[in-house]
């Protein structure tokens, strides 16, 4: 691995040029380096940051690769890691007229990393620099203690992705909200929506009576008000007293909780496990944005290098030659999903539509399919808000909002379902869906959603436990995983640890036939859940039903 020559440097700085009149803005210092096959292989376990700390399973991770790499050899064209200033890898046989492309493409990523907001807690820092002492610290911890280093790393990686990732931003940028009391928030954002489950209709009386009644009565409105919610709801002041209490205890996650409360971590010869669990959270919170931002980070760089790369005097001659690359990159599959075609076209569909003012009401509540096709108010400033969207939303958000029927329809986008052909005992694939509802549900199920696991204090102190609750939201937990996560939470708490969940409920056996008639097989059976708890203690597993 080396950095690049000269020549190629020329280049990049060229395109910082170009880039940054186009309006994209990022740090002007930046590192290239060439890298061999190899170097990409070693680097790609650690996801590309050199300086990351040494991990067994990193090793495994290489010889697989090198198994994987002789069989189907292919590289990617070039790599960025969100470091000050930004590194990023390129092959050492790229032409200059791909490295053009390709460097578009990178300072659009490094524009993402630096602009988009849910990456603001990585702004003030270098990470290899981080990531250089850390691996420091690990070595001379594992000269001392030896193969215990990497039980306790182990043992954290199997939790990291519970750490409270929304919590470190809003603590460490909290945003301001509107002064009202803490019963007026409680009462309409949490018991309303929360605990009575409100209709909307009836969710904008109540916001109307309150204007009312700061109309008519001033100061005194928020007494007067809250004495009919009493009065219609005798459970609310109860329900307050406990959110406030809850409202006073500092949000902790997981591996927080238990670096604060773990007995046998806070023991003396134990304490330096603790700087091994921080670092391996340290590094989950750090790459949190970027799994959660795939497709619209992809979708900016792959938007501004067919932009950008287009506009470049440069390339005269080797416009296919980038056209069959931009296509390979780019194409949209008939099944599955590439974040590159997908963020892409959504960029240009923004783009299109804000500058036909086709964002706002007068387009929405049109119903006419030929009047949509033709609407047009000339608004002029799709440029602008699709760096507003760069700078303020994630994948979730992104799709949410953006992935709708017009979209859909243009694309001639599908869910593809699966089905058994039993004539000629083969999988088929078929069209099972072109409404935009479906897809993009199908999309939000592909994102990254780790499970919600929250801590039961009251249930811990009574059984004596780490008391763990699941916030089952239909989709069950790794039955795989749960032994080896649990056997390692009981090393590191000390103690024994439960896992309350969900699970499908088994069905009794029936003598059915195996043929199905045509209007069976379309029919799924409903599934039963029911709740369990598992318990491991002195590194066994045992399992309850909840009654």
């Amino acid at each position: 691995m080396e950095l690049v020559n000269q020549h190629t440097k020329r280049i990049m700085e060229g395109c910082k040029e170009r880039a940054r009149d186009a309006g994209l803005r990022f740090e002007i210092e930046t590192l290239e380096y060439v890298v061999t096959n190899r170097d990409l292989l070693e680097l790609s376990p650690k996801i590309m940051i050199p300086t990351l700390y040494d991990y067994w399973m990193h090793d495994v991770e290489v010889l697989k690769g090198k198994g994987k790499y002789e069989l189907y050899p292919s590289n990617p064209y070039e790599t960025v890691i969100n470091t000050r200033p930004a590194i990023s890898y390129y092959n050492d046989n790229n032409p200059d007229w791909l490295n053009v492309m390709i460097f578009y493409h990178v300072l659009a990523h490094v524009d993402f990393f630096q602009n988009n907001l849910y990456f603001r807690h990585t702004w003030d820092y270098d990470f290899t620099g981080q990531a250089l002492s850390d691996k420091r610290v690990i070595a001379k911890l594992r000269s001392e203690h030896g193969h215990w280093v990497d039980y306790v790393i182990e043992f954290s990686r199997g939790i990291d992705n519970l750490v409270g990732y929304f919590s470190e931003l809003d603590r460490l940028f909290p945003v301001s909200i509107a002064d009202h009391s803490l019963r007026l928030n409680y009462y309409f954002d949490i018991f309303l929506q929360s605990v009575r489950k409100a209709k909307t209709n009836e969710y904008i009386k109540e916001i109307e009576r309150y204007n009312q009644c700061i109309t008519a009565q001033g100061e005194l409105c928020e007494d007067i008000f809250f004495a009919e919610v009493d009065r219609r709801y005798p459970e609310f002041k109860a329900l307050l007293a406990k959110h406030k209490e809850k409202k006073n205890i500092p949000s902790m996650d997981l591996i927080q909780y238990i670096l604060e409360h773990s007995h046998f971590l806070n023991k003396e010869e134990n304490k330096w496990m603790k700087t091994i669990i921080e670092v391996v959270r340290n590094t989950s919170l750090f790459f949190q944005p970027q799994i959660r931002t795939k497709i619209m980070n992809e979708g900016w760089a792959s938007y501004w290098h067919e932009i950008l790369f287009l506009q470049d005097d440069r390339i005269s001659g080797h416009e296919v030659d980038f056209a069959r690359v931009n296509a390979g990159v780019t194409a949209m599959p008939r099944v599955g999903l590439n974040p590159y075609a997908l963020g892409m076209r959504v960029f240009y569909a923004i783009e299109e539509w804000a500058d036909k003012g086709r964002l706002g009401w007068d387009y929405q509540r049109l119903n006419n399919a030929a009047q949509r096709e033709k609407f047009d108010s000339a608004a002029g400033h799709g440029r602008d808000y699709i760096f507003s969207i760069r700078e303020n939303m994630c994948d979730f958000t992104f799709i949410n909002q953006f992935i709708d029927q017009d979209f859909v329809s243009r694309h001639k986008l599908f869910v593809a379902g699966r089905r058994l052909n039993e004539s000629r005992m083969v999988w088929e694939y078929y069209v099972k869906s072109r409404k935009a509802q479906d897809y993009r549900q199908m999309l939000l199920d592909s994102l990254y959603h780790p499970p919600k696991i929250t801590l039961d204090l009251e249930k811990g102190r009574q059984a004596d436990s780490l008391y763990l609750l699941h916030h089952f939201e239909g989709k069950p937990l790794v039955k795989e995983y749960i032994t080896n996560t649990l056997i390692g939470m009981e090393y590191l708490w000390g103690g024994p640890v439960e896992l309350e969940t969900h699970e499908v409920m088994p069905k009794a056996r029936t003598d059915r036939p195996r043929a199905q008639s045509a209007g069976d097989k379309g029919a799924d059976a409903k599934i039963q859940w029911q709740r369990v708890v598992y318990t491991m203690k002195g590194r066994k597993l045992s399992r309850r039903i909840m009654a």
